[in-house]
């Protein structure tokens, strides 16, 4: 298991937000949203699985960007969704 997670941990990059004022889809769909996520890979900034869409979560898989970290203020955690972990 190790190896899978460091393969997704090789994915972060150094990353500037797409959409600093919210989750890019539920700004156009005006969705609202709990929390944000951003990408580690790409700077996608996506709704948390707390929120009704869970955008942060259809990225991740669909796109195969496994890694975010929390994009609320003070938070700086990451979280793998495909290992369901902290990172």
């Amino acid at each position: 298991m190790t190896t899978i997670v460091d393969e997704h941990l090789a994915l972060v990059r150094e990353v500037v937000p797409q959409t600093p004022q919210g989750c890019r889809e539920c700004l156009i769909s005006g969705t609202p949203w709990v929390h944000l996520r951003l990408c580690l890979t790409c700077g996608h900034v996506g709704c948390c699985d707390s929120s009704p869409m869970k955008h942060a979560r259809r990225h991740a898989f669909g796109i195969g960007h496994p890694i975010v970290r929390s994009f609320e203020p003070g938070e700086n955690w990451r979280w793998c969704y495909v290992h369901q972990a902290f990172v």
